[in-house]
């Protein structure tokens, strides 16, 4: 998502020039700048809607900061930061908070009263937890939690961010996503690479508008991919490398709107290297004609299953039975990403989602 447009707000800019007057409160030190926009919304009675804080080497935030109720936007990446007060709860219309590059290692249970909250970017950090109540941030459009000690996300953080669109979580020690992340039904960009991810949720195929899926340098933790990926109908890329996959799912074939697909550094048996190296359109062929005759096969022992079972009164009138199968089976093609699980062979399909025994 773009940034706001600058000129829509008045801004209040400043440079990572040495403070050199601070003021002493209880043994920390504020610098000059926060003080003075504290000082000038008290005189004007109206807070700024922009504020630039970044990269001055804050290591104090006063829960004063609190009292801006008009802010919209907070930038306090590129600082000292290793905590953000619970005031910032008081910051009721904040859209946009970016506190990348600081040290924090937790952030306050407050921030999911930050219901307007658009934006919201704590990457380069130090934390190994996201709050639960985040998912109250009910706004949410992007979020990005990349490269900090992450080993698991909050088990419901999708149930209420049905607006999210970009979840960047890269260079953690996330070991598997919790199934909520399929609820995500408006997300378009899912980044997490390099993690320790050992699969993806059964539901992935919920995700139909995902257009960007990366989750490359898995290494010897991912080796296998679930069948619904082939439901990512908008997937316009897909990066796969540096993992232990040997096999695409035969579903792959079903994504028509896939541009660019990484599966370097896998031990790819499936398909084959020569497929691989002739590209995309030669991979997509392949695997939607494996896709095809797994339907076709499936078809048949459905058939004959059928006519097995079927009484004889059934028999002495086959074409009226053929007839109602024929259609059965034909609903069953067109609709198969939603019944595909009942046509897939024993050894392909689990009723169970692996990635459940995974979480922590």
């Amino acid at each position: 998502m773009a940034d706001p447009n600058p000129s829509a707000f008045p801004i209040l800019s400043y440079g990572s020039s040495d403070p050199t007057a601070e003021i002493d409160r209880g043994g920390e030190q504020t610098d000059e700048e926060v003080v003075r926009i504290l000082r000038e919304a008290d005189s004007s009675g109206r807070s700024p809607e922009r504020a630039d804080l970044s990269a001055r080497g804050l290591r104090l935030i006063p829960e004063a900061l609190g009292r801006l109720r008009g802010l919209l936007v907070l930038d306090l990446a590129q600082n000292q930061l290793e905590t953000i007060p619970d005031a910032v709860a008081g910051l009721e219309n904040l859209q946009e908070l970016r506190l990348s590059s600081n040290l924090l290692t937790s952030l306050p249970d407050s921030i999911g009263l930050l219901v307007n909250l658009k934006i919201l970017d704590v990457s380069g950090n130090k934390l190994r937890s996201l709050p639960e109540t985040i998912s109250r941030c009910r706004s949410l459009v992007e979020l990005d939690a990349s490269f900090n000690e992450l080993s698991y996300l909050p088990t419901n953080i999708g149930l209420e961010l049905l607006d999210l669109q970009k979840l960047c979580i890269s260079l953690n020690k996330i070991r598997s996503l919790p199934t909520s992340v399929c609820e995500m039904r408006s997300l378009r960009h899912l980044e997490a690479r390099f993690n320790q991810l050992r699969g993806l949720p059964l539901a992935i195929g919920k995700l139909t508008n995902l257009e960007i899926l990366d989750i490359s340098g898995n290494f010897s933790d991912l080796t296998v991919l679930p069948y619904t990926l082939g439901d990512l109908i908008n997937l316009r890329e897909l990066d796969l490398s540096n993992n232990q996959i040997h096999a695409l799912p035969d579903t792959i074939g079903r994504l028509e709107k896939l541009e660019k697909l990484n599966l370097d550094g896998n031990p790819m048996a499936m398909p084959p290297p020569e497929i691989i190296e002739e590209g995309i359109e030669a991979v997509k062929e392949l695997m939607s004609r494996r896709w095809l005759e797994l339907l076709e096969e499936e078809e048949r022992k459905a058939v004959a299953a059928a006519v097995e079972a079927s009484s004889p009164s059934a028999t002495e009138a086959p074409h009226g039975w053929l007839g109602r199968s024929a259609s059965w089976l034909g609903g069953v093609v067109s609709g198969v990403s939603g019944t595909l699980a009942a046509y897939l062979p024993p050894a392909n399909r689990s009723t169970r989602d692996p990635c459940l025994d995974q979480q922590l």
